[in-house]
């Protein structure tokens, strides 16, 4: 009986802890840059395992995010492929104050799904190269709306003065779109986000590719924000933490990133 009487409250005890943590778990709609869809998907999981939140992940260009917030789109958090987004959110008084950090540094690629395409010691030795290789369509984000884009059309800048490759040139609404062009071959070649490329052993997933000096083009920094509509939402402060915390960090890491503040 007395055993009975134990297990029965040490039963309640936990129901209550259960029901506790329920309450408590929140889901957060969060706004992800396409570039980081692979590492964030993984982020994700580590932080519901984590701390109990549920992460609704949208992935997109970070031009569309910023049009959709400023009209009204209940996003909590934006992790941003650039500074520059997350400072005009913070700018229009849509940013929790001191809430933005830079969360992670990308690399940009140029890559083939041929293998025997892209010599990237050839392109390291002279860029330049790039004018001779023979294709009909080079894919980009769009540089309006993707900063991956933007630094893509500063390499062109630096290589191409010209304009030789102009007419060659296709842009996707984001870097996951220019992919996509390149992996189904409607485009032998373009600018891509290293984790789209990179395998963990080292080298490429397939394909061919040159990882662009960053001295090409700007810093690919990428900030994340957290939006002043969620300012009562505590999970989105803990989603935050949870960026800068090595958890995360080696996530990135091991996908091509290097890591934030």
């Amino acid at each position: 009986m007395g055993g009975s009487k134990w297990f029965g409250r040490v039963a309640g005890v936990l129901v209550l802890a259960f029901q506790t943590l329920v309450c408590q778990a929140e889901v957060l709609r969060v706004a992800v840059a396409s570039n980081f869809m692979t590492p964030m998907e993984a982020i994700a999981a580590a932080f519901r395992a984590a701390s109990g939140h549920e992460l609704l992940l949208s992935f997109g260009s970070s031009g569309t995010f910023y049009a959709q917030i400023s009209n009204g789109a209940p996003f909590d958090v934006l992790l941003s492929a650039d500074r520059d987004i997350p400072r005009r959110l913070e700018d229009d008084g849509k940013v929790v104050p001191g809430s933005r950090f830079t969360y992670a540094r990308g690399r940009l690629v140029l890559w083939s799904a041929d293998p025997a395409l892209i010599d990237g010691a050839a392109l390291d030795a002279d860029a330049g190269r790039l004018l001779q290789l023979s294709f009909r369509r080079l894919a980009l984000a769009n540089p309006v709306l993707a900063p991956y884009g933007r630094a893509a059309e500063q390499v062109l800048d630096h290589i191409d003065p010209a304009d030789s490759l102009k007419a060659k040139l296709v842009r996707g609404e984001n870097i996951s779109q220019a992919y996509q062009f390149v992996a189904t071959r409607n485009a032998e070649l373009g600018f891509v986000a290293l984790s789209q490329v990179l395998d963990p052993e080292g080298g490429w997933l397939s394909g061919s590719g040159w990882l662009v000096p960053e001295a090409f083009h700007e810093e690919i920094a990428q900030d994340v924000v957290w939006l002043q509509g969620a300012a009562g939402k505590p999970a989105a402060g803990e989603l935050l933490e949870f960026l800068r915390g090595e958890t995360a960090r080696a996530i990135m890491r091991a996908q091509g990133y290097g890591v934030g503040d």
